[in-house]
């Protein structure tokens, strides 16, 4: 195997968002063979990290100091801490947890659904993918638990048997979520872990290799004796490919349910039959620019333009743009139903959100998720990273304010103008929102640090030495020939 040489920065890259007939664009730049791979992926684990790696995780980390600080005097103090008052009894603590619960489903949709559409580009982003997945479900989980406004009686929600013989409200759509969200997490995490078992244990060995006693006690508990064996291969292939299908159909169902908080009410403007589309839609399109967020800045920082390439963000873009264009549909419908059912209280409601008093946070919602993604249909923007990181940025504000405006608007003005009222947020909403991003960015981070950012293993089944019919004179270290060649061979001599 070829190992990283010297002047890496020399070798030759080529443009693989070319669209070409005759070869597939290559997966991987740089002339990288398997050795390369791991070399570059694993020195991100094995090196000191840079110093802006220090500076954002102690910013991040004290953002999160502050959040389990705030959560301390919400306990202390009570909820009146919150702008949440009637009639806006929900604020910002929904509109934060369907937020993150909406950032993880790209972690899924790269994960499971491209997995079994077998889609190659995901084998470098999907760890990123399923890792923010991870994150933004904690972050999420967060918020449900302090708004109940007793939190030390969360187990409420448990179906368990009890002296008072008392169950859960099953027909209640918050119910639900608890379900659907605990089994979205334990299944993503087993889809995180066991993705990571083949680069856990190569990490183990090179730590074997280095002396280092720590981390290879450390990643050789969490490789659970991984060896690299056939009959490892076979089930480790067989339980990634079951947990894949499992993982699909959670995509529409979480977010579905999440949706249900609102359409089974009969508040105007949640009482819909559009929003389990709408909201998975939307789900994916703010997940898939979270992971651009992330991905862009990695990639410069750690030294993996040659893994990540232009190509896998531009497949990205192409799904935000599409996404983006279902969510601006969705928009549209939601006005033209209001329009054409002719009934008074859908008509004001949408009336009020372009034109009342969160009419701002309306037209930025609408420029953040419709206008600006549409810039992406221009290839030359789409490649380009400064302004798709601008994109990814705008539209996860954007999307914040699509849960704003639809708790906000409705919630504050309803059927009789005497229950009206205005939603204010106080600082502790403020703080507690920046919170839930330094805990996100802080977790995210130390991801980066300690745990294999790339799948390795899938990165190299996208190479052409991953093929048995590759030609040899090509050389190991040459990662820009069709990785298809093996089998147009095959079909020669057939």
């Amino acid at each position: 195997m070829a190992t990283l040489p010297s002047d890496i920065a020399a070798r030759p890259v080529i443009d693989n968002t070319v669209e070409d007939v005759v070869e597939r664009p290559p997966a991987v730049l740089g002339g990288f063979g398997f050795a390369d791979v791991t070399e570059r992926i694993s020195r991100v684990n094995e090196n000191r990290p840079p110093i802006i790696w220090w500076f954002l995780l102690a910013f991040s980390a004290t953002w999160m100091a502050i959040l389990g600080g705030l959560i301390g005097y919400l306990f202390l103090t009570g909820v009146g801490v919150w702008g949440n008052n009637i009639p806006a009894a929900w604020g910002f603590p929904i509109v934060n947890f369907v937020f993150w619960i909406g950032i993880g489903h790209a972690g899924t949709l790269i994960s499971a659904i491209l997995c079994l559409f077998r889609q190659k580009w995901r084998t470098s982003i999907n760890r990123f993918a399923e890792a923010m997945t991870i994150f933004a479900v904690i972050c999420a989980l967060v918020w449900p638990g302090i708004h109940i406004g007793r939190p030390w009686l969360p187990f409420w929600m448990a179906p368990y048997p009890n002296q008072m013989g008392m169950w859960p409200q099953f027909r209640s759509p918050l119910l639900w979520d608890v379900f659907a969200v605990s089994t979205y997490f334990t299944v993503s995490l087993l889809f995180w872990y066991m993705g990571m078992l083949p680069d856990l244990a190569s990490l183990r060995d090179r730590a074997r290799l280095r002396g280092a006693c720590i981390a290879s006690v450390a990643y050789g508990v969490l490789s659970l004796g991984w060896t690299g064996a056939n009959r490892h291969w076979h089930r480790y292939e067989r339980a990634y490919l079951i947990l894949a299908a499992l993982a699909t159909p959670l995509v529409l169902s979480v977010h579905s349910v999440v949706s249900f908080d609102f359409a089974t009410s009969q508040l105007p403007g949640w009482h819909t039959t559009i929003f389990p589309p709408y909201f998975v839609a939307g789900a994916v399109f703010g997940g898939f620019a979270m992971v651009m967020l992330l991905a862009i800045p990695a990639r410069e920082i750690f030294g993996l333009k040659e893994v990540i390439t232009v190509r896998h963000m531009e497949n990205m873009a192409k799904i935000t743009l599409a996404t983006g264009s279902i969510v601006g549909l969705a928009y549209s419908t939601e006005a033209f139903i209001a329009w054409y059912s002719h009934n008074p209280y859908e008509g004001f409601t949408f009336m009020n959100r372009a034109f009342g008093p969160y009419a701002w946070s309306y037209w930025l919602m609408f420029s953040c998720n419709v206008f600006i993604p549409q810039t992406l249909w221009v290839k030359k923007w789409r490649c380009n990273m400064k302004w798709l990181f601008v994109v990814s940025a705008v539209v996860t504000v954007g999307m914040w304010f699509e849960r704003f405006v639809i708790i906000i608007t409705s919630l504050t003005r309803d059927f009789v103008p005497s229950s009206w009222g205005m939603y204010v947020p106080t600082w502790v909403d403020i703080c507690m929102l920046m919170g839930s991003f330094g805990l996100f960015f802080t977790l995210f981070l130390l991801f980066l640090r300690f745990l294999p950012m790339v799948n390795m293993a899938e990165v190299k089944t996208c190479m052409p030495q991953a093929h048995a019919h590759h030609n040899a004179s090509h050389g190991a270290g040459h990662g820009f020939v069709d990785q298809h060649e093996g089998e147009q061979d095959e079909e020669a001599q057939a």
